[in-house]
């Protein structure tokens, strides 16, 4: 390589460390393991999100071992640093789980912070749960240097009575629990028993969803999402991250040149095949912003028109990712998509290849297998993803509708103006069928946050109640909700949407057929509700929950807090 090529390649790691001026900025490398050689290297940044907080991340040091090695035996420097990741699956109901989507932005703020600051050439992130995948992704595009997304892979199932399990058997064991369908010592061993280590939570939920969306977007080197999180292939894929991202650095390939709008139409195609989680929409709504893509809810829609759900993963379906891996993964499922015509296939991607070479020679998944359908017996023949509009949800609102539930939902509401009020009521027996459950004030300003509704849609599962009760809110889902539900409601009830007025007794309908969320009242008594409706005090005035309140844009804009001006 001549040198030309050489700072080519280091464009930012040679502003800090070249020339007699920069001599303390080596000083200070020197102490943590650079050599003479090390500063004539592009810098490669590798962002952990490695921490003992949750399973979906414990292995990650490892696996940023392993993709540091990959970036050094091919003649990069590499330098981990440590980002934080919070865990939706511990704090899921309680007053800390309104730090989850918060978590997405401090993520994208310090991993652009630290590669910012230190001027490395390229980048690796590796995120292992929900949150931290999008907020790599959103520093990336940001960034906009040479770069590679790593998914830390999925759990292995836990087993209960020759029942496969995962963390949303733990949550619907609460219901039944509740329901005196099983006993104490019945749920003490599903819990013991569901998470049996390392890895995301084991369905197409938020992790799993995303990892799949990220590696159609072209932004993860091919099968990254469907890997064990302790497996050989998972250690390889992080070395060959480390070798591909400088490969990446030498071709001048940018998370701009990949990240374009037909990229992203390719990664909500690829959702909605998988029956991926209602978080996708929200997520890919923010890294569009990031990039600078135009991409809105209607995209979701249009899209959502012609693509079939064919994937029978959970939470609504029978299979766990663990069981996609052993057929295959994602790829056969792209290929198909790609030769239906439904896929994008000029997309570049990290390999330096388009999505169609990508694809070329992948082996279709194996015969007698029932997890894909083919496209001529589709689970669904459009979107689960459901995008409604109506006097409720004047910005828009997103429903997760698998069929299995119905299309049209008419009932009474029932109004709760917090996550805690309504679990108590649904686990004391105050919920009936027919009812409409309304969670408002749990928006991104209002909550602030916007918590995911787990615990409610897992008790209702576990009650029994999942065909004869629908929830509505401005929060959000778990990927691992199934059930009739709508979230991300806009604008949400602190801001004076609709939400805010609905009263008790109140007759809501829920309409996927003609994606419409309808408060069915007469317009003048709307109106009068709203000129008395004043706004509550805001929950936090002080700290990250009050900043984040502050910033904090619609849901139905990706609740990021950069949109340009």
């Amino acid at each position: 390589m001549s040198h030309s090529d050489d700072n080519n390649m280091r464009s930012f790691s040679s502003l800090v460390v070249d020339g007699m001026e920069r001599a303390p900025s080596r000083a200070m490398l020197h102490a943590v393991g650079f050599t003479n050689e090390d500063f004539n290297k592009p810098q490669i940044g590798i962002a952990s999100t490695w921490s003992m907080v949750t399973p979906c991340n414990m292995h990650i040091n490892q696996l940023a071992d392993a993709a540091a090695v990959g970036v050094n035996h091919a003649q990069g420097k590499a330098v981990i640093f440590n980002t934080i990741t919070i865990s939706d699956g511990i704090s899921m109901g309680t007053e800390g789980m309104k730090y989850s989507l918060v978590s997405r932005e401090v993520i994208a703020d310090s991993i652009e912070t630290v590669v910012g600051c230190q001027g490395f050439d390229g980048v690796i992130a590796i995120g292992g749960c929900d949150k931290n995948m999008p907020g790599c992704m959103i520093a990336i595009a940001r960034l906009n240097r040479p770069a590679i997304f790593v998914y830390g892979g999925t759990i292995m199932p836990g087993c209960h009575k020759d029942k496969k399990l995962d963390v949303v058997s733990v949550f619907e064991a609460v219901g039944a629990r509740a329901n005196n369908k099983i006993d104490d010592a019945e749920l003490a061993e599903i819990e013991a028993k569901a998470i049996p280590g390392a890895g995301s939570c084991g369905g197409m939920y938020t992790a799993n969803t995303m990892a799949s969306a990220i590696e159609a977007l072209g932004m993860s080197l091919p099968n990254s999402s469907a890997q064990a999180a302790i497996s050989n292939d998972k250690r390889l894929d992080c070395e060959k991250a480390g070798a591909a991202v400088l490969e990446l650095l030498k071709n001048n390939i940018k998370p701009s040149d990949i990240m374009t709008k037909p990229a992203f139409e390719n990664a909500i195609t690829v959702v909605i095949a998988l029956g991926g989680s209602t978080n996708a929409v929200l997520h890919l709504l923010a890294m569009a912003n990031a990039a600078n893509i135009d991409i809105t809810l209607n995209d979701f829609t249009r899209i959502g028109k012609n693509v079939p759900l064919l994937a029978d993963l959970k939470p609504s379906g029978r299979y766990q990712m663990a069981e996609l891996i052993e057929i295959g993964g994602i790829q056969p499922l792209m290929k198909i998509l790609l030769d239906a015509g439904l896929l994008h296939g000029e997309c570049l991607t990290v390999t330096g290849k388009t999505l169609a070479e990508n694809l070329a020679d992948v082996a279709p998944y194996p015969d007698g297998q029932d997890m894909i359908h083919d496209l001529a017996h589709p689970i669904k023949k459009d979107s689960h993803l459901v995008v409604l509009y109506g006097n409720l949800a004047s910005e828009g609102a997103v429903a997760k509708i698998t069929g299995k539930e119905g299309l049209v939902f008419t009932g009474t509401a029932k109004v709760f103006d917090t996550e805690e009020l309504a679990l108590q009521s649904i686990l004391n027996g105050d919920i009936i069928k027919g009812d409409v459950i309304v969670i408002r004030y749990e928006g991104p300003k209002g909550g602030p946050g916007m918590r995911e509704m787990l615990s409610p849609t897992s008790a209702i599962m576990g009650k029994g109640l999942g065909k004869d009760v629908a929830l509505i809110t401005d929060g959000r889902f778990s990927g691992g909700t199934h059930g009739f539900v709508v979230g991300h409601i806009t604008p949400e009830a602190y801001v004076g949407g609709i939400l805010a007025i609905v009263e008790n007794g109140d007759n809501i309908t829920i309409d996927a057929e003609n994606n419409e969320l309808r408060l069915n009242v007469a317009e003048h008594e709307i109106a009068r509700r709203l000129a008395l409706w004043q706004q509550p005090k805001p929950r936090y005035t002080r700290g990250v929950l009050a900043k984040y309140a502050k910033l904090v844009s619609s849901a139905s804009l990706g609740a990021v807090t950069d949109l340009p001006e």
